[in-house]
């Protein structure tokens, strides 16, 4: 199916895209375009390593302000401009070396779905967890995070009913706030986030309301009342409601079952292991929403059970039945690490498949020679 993508957010046509056509002439020509998406992606992956290494349990900011370096701080405004400025040029890229496939186009999307949860749990060594002063409480970055990934399931679930793209207008606005929050850090330090700002509110106060208010204000409306527009034309995909919302099944009973985890846990293990949690309901969503994207590029149905649901509910139910005392936190790590495996080993072969399907190489623009 030829792809469609409809961007009509004011900062990104009239900023942003300028800036891209500037940085594009610069890419040789020879460089294949999921180069450009992979290197964006290892540069997000790199900067959470980091930043995970100087704060495991998001307490840095809070408690020990210096600990995390300055020029931490300011590598990760320069890794996440460029994992940006990557993002928007490779499709460019692909079509001036007229090099657009599915393939690419599920690379991007593939990739865009895990790393949208990395930007968030980047962002919240910033503002760090509550320390009875300042701070997010894990709670809060649950829901938080749980928002963004809603969102983006959601401009592929329209896509999947609508056949296009609509870019959410959250996006390059999250990205410009993120690029500036790192500055900030960089050059005032951590204690400007703990001071109040406004009215006795915090920054990131208003940075969480911001968050909710443009998902559930603008982006989730616009999601609803695109389908509907499609359905007046008679554009709809699918016909029937069951299959309309048949993909969102699936990220639904996620989320249930993470909530159930996170509420009833005897140890807490969110309190206790933050990172641990927050990777693996990235991760989780991610594979969830892969699935989602290739069913939209394939005109396939979704399944209506991910096979991730059944694994994570014998955990979920063995850690708050009690069954298994201490070892919660270990259960998790090996659980997380399993769903982290389990979702690169898909991509792989999802790629492999792809690559030999349409005959040509993922990081390279040689084309293969028939067998």
């Amino acid at each position: 199916s030829q792809y469609s993508a409809v961007d009509t957010n004011p900062l990104s046509v009239y900023i942003m895209q300028p800036i891209w056509n500037k940085i594009i002439k610069i890419v040789p020509l020879w460089i294949a375009p999921n180069l450009l998406t992979f290197s964006g992606f290892v540069m997000i992956l790199v900067n959470y390593f980091l930043l995970s290494f100087y704060d495991w349990d998001y307490t840095a900011s809070g408690t020990s302000p210096g600990l995390v370096p300055t020029w931490v701080w300011l590598f990760s405004a320069f890794t996440t401009f460029c994992a940006y400025a990557l993002d928007s040029i490779d499709g460019k890229h692909a079509r001036r070396t007229q090099s657009s496939t599915p393939l690419g186009e599920l690379f991007d999307h593939g990739l865009d779905s895990w790393a949208t949860s990395i930007f968030v749990l980047s962002f919240f060594s910033v503002c760090s967890r509550d320390n009875g002063k300042t701070g997010v409480s894990v709670y809060t970055m649950y829901i938080y995070l749980s928002i963004v990934l809603f969102n983006f399931m959601c401009s592929h679930w329209e896509k999947y009913n609508t056949g296009v793209l609509f870019l959410p207008w959250g996006y390059d606005i999250s990205q410009v706030v993120l690029i500036a929050a790192y500055l900030l850090t960089g050059t005032v330090g951590v204690e400007v986030w703990q001071k109040p700002f406004l009215f006795g509110y915090y920054i990131t106060d208003a940075l969480v309301i911001l968050l909710i208010g443009f998902s559930l204000l603008l982006s989730f409306p616009q999601t609803l009342y695109n389908i509907h527009r499609a359905h007046l034309k008679k554009t709809l995909k699918n016909d029937s409601l069951y299959e309309g919302l048949l993909p969102l099944v699936s990220p639904l009973l996620l989320f249930l079952l993470l909530t159930v985890w996170v509420v009833f846990s005897p140890g807490n293990v969110l309190a206790k292991q933050p990172r641990l949690f927050l990777w693996m309901v990235g991760v989780a969503f991610s594979n969830v929403t892969c699935k989602v994207i290739i069913c939209q590029m394939s005109s396939t149905r979704p399944e209506l059970f991910h096979w991730i649901l059944f694994p994570l509910a014998l955990v979920v139910y063995a850690a708050i039945s009690g069954l298994l005392g201490w070892t919660e936190e270990v259960v998790l790590a090996m659980f997380t690490t399993l769903v982290t495996a389990a979702h690169v080993h898909y991509g792989v072969c999802v790629g492999r498949q792809l690559s030999e399907h349409l005959n040509i190489y993922i990081f390279s623009l040689k084309k293969r020679v028939q067998e």
